[in-house]
C-alpha cells in the first residue's frame, strides 16, 4: 500500500484551487510530526470483534466514546485495494473530477470539498453569510471527499470511466462487511443497555453511507489556523472509520481534559459513538469530540462508514425530547446555514424551544 507522498515544492493540479493558495512560509515548529505518533503510547481501547468482552465495551463507550477494533473479518487485500484505488481518483485533475462527477446522479456518489457538511442530496453545505470577522483564518476545511449512498447498489453504466467503476464496486463490497461489523457492535451495546427488540430500529443499515476522505497538503502560511476537520461530533449511531497509513485523527478525553493522537494501526478500526448513539443511552454514552490536523508533506486518507436510525424511527431518551433523525438532521443543517455550526443534541433538550 502505497503512502499518498508528493514532492513537497510542488502543488497537485489535483487540488481543489481553494487548496493551492499561499505557500511554503510555515516555520518548523508549525509542521506536524509524523513521528511523534510513532512514539506515543496508544491509549485507546481495543475491543475483539471474535470475542467482544461487554465489560470492556462498557467501559469503552462510557470512559471514551471510541475504540479499536480487531479481528473485523474484513479482507487485507480488499482494504489495500480500496486505498490504492481512492489515492488514484482523489490524483485525477480537480477539473476532471467535476466533469466525471457532475454527470453522475448524487443518489450514486457526490464530490465535495471545503466543508464535511451535506445535505440529504449530497450537497456541499456551507453558511448563509459571507462576513469573515476573522481575517487570515481559513473558513473551510481542508478536505475533500466523494459521498457513496449504500442503500442500493448503483445500476449506472460507468464503462467510460473504469476508475471509478472498480472503485464504486470496492465501496459496495466494503460497505457489505461494514454493515455486518456495525450490526454486530450495536448488538453487544444493547445487551449492556438493556434496550429491547423494539429498539432495533435505532439502527438501520439502510442508512448506511461511506465517505471516502483526502486531506491535502497543507501550503497555508499558518497551518495552526486551518483544519482538515474542525472539532465536531459525528450525528450517527456508529461511525466505523478507517485512516490507514497516515494519521491526524485527535480525540477529545473528557476524563483527562486533552486532545489525544489517534495513530493509524494496521488491520484496526475505529469506532466512533454519534449524537444518535448518546441520545439512546440517555448520555450514559458520549458522542467523541474529534478533529483532523494537516500534513505538509503527506496527504491523509480516510474511509467512514456511517450508519443512523430508521428516518421515521422516534428516538425516546430521558434526556431529550422525543425526536426522529429526520427531525435531527433538519435541524443540524439549519443551524449550519445560520450560525455556521453544528449545535446538535443539545437542541433537543426539554427546556429548548427553538
Amino acid at each position: 500500500m502505497r503512502k499518498s507522498s508528493l514532492n513537497p515544492q510542488a502543488i497537485p493540479e489535483s487540488y481543489p484551487p481553494c487548496f493551492r493558495s499561499n505557500t511554503q512560509q510555515t516555520s518548523e515548529q508549525d509542521v506536524d510530526k509524523l513521528d511523534d505518533q510513532e512514539n506515543e503510547e496508544d491509549r485507546i481501547p481495543v475491543i475483539d470483534l471474535r470475542h467482544i468482552d461487554l465489560e470492556k465495551l462498557e467501559d469503552a463507550c462510557t470512559d471514551w466514546g471510541i475504540f479499536r477494533l480487531i479481528n473485523h473479518g474484513i479482507p487485507l487485500t480488499l482494504l489495500s485495494e480500496l486505498h490504492e484505488h481512492a489515492v488514484r481518483v482523489f490524483e485525477m485533475g480537480f477539473e476532471s473530477k467535476q466533469t466525471l462527477f457532475g454527470s453522475i446522479p448524487t443518489s450514486a456518489l457526490s464530490y465535495f470539498w471545503g466543508t464535511p457538511a451535506l445535505t440529504p442530496a449530497g450537497v456541499a453545505l456551507y453558511k448563509d453569510s459571507n462576513d469573515q470577522k476573522d481575517r487570515g483564518i481559513v473558513n473551510y476545511n481542508w478536505v475533500e471527499g466523494l459521498n457513496v449512498p449504500l442503500s442500493q447498489p448503483t445500476h449506472l453504466q460507468l464503462d467510460q470511466h473504469p476508475l471509478f467503476r472498480d472503485l464504486r464496486i470496492l465501496l459496495e463490497e466494503y460497505g457489505v462487511h461494514q454493515a455486518r461489523v456495525a450490526k454486530a457492535i450495536f448488538g453487544a451495546i444493547t445487551q449492556n443497555l438493556k434496550l429491547c427488540e423494539e429498539n432495533e430500529r435505532y439502527l438501520s443499515p439502510s442508512t448506511g453511507q461511506l465517505r471516502v476522505y483526502r486531506y491535502p497538503r497543507c501550503f497555508y502560511d499558518n497551518p495552526s489556523k486551518v483544519w482538515g476537520m474542525e472539532v465536531h461530533t459525528d450525528s450517527s449511531v456508529v461511525t466505523i472509520l478507517n485512516q490507514y497509513e497516515v494519521g491526524g485523527l485527535q480525540i477529545h478525553s473528557e476524563k483527562d481534559n486533552a486532545w489525544i493522537d489517534v495513530k493509524p494501526l494496521p488491520n484496526t478500526l475505529l469506532i466512533h459513538l454519534g449524537d444518535m448513539m448518546q441520545a439512546i443511552s440517555d448520555d450514559k454514552y458520549k458522542s467523541v469530540k474529534h478533529r483532523v490536523k494537516l500534513h505538509r508533506e503527506m496527504e491523509r486518507i480516510s474511509i467512514g462508514y456511517f450508519v443512523f436510525p430508521e428516518h421515521d424511527c422516534v428516538i425516546r431518551s430521558s434526556s431529550y425530547k422525543p425526536f426522529t433523525y429526520s427531525e435531527f438532521r433538519a435541524q443540524v443543517q439549519q443551524d449550519v446555514k445560520t450560525l455556521g455550526v453544528k449545535v446538535g443534541l443539545s437542541r433537543f433538550k426539554p427546556n429548548q424551544n427553538f
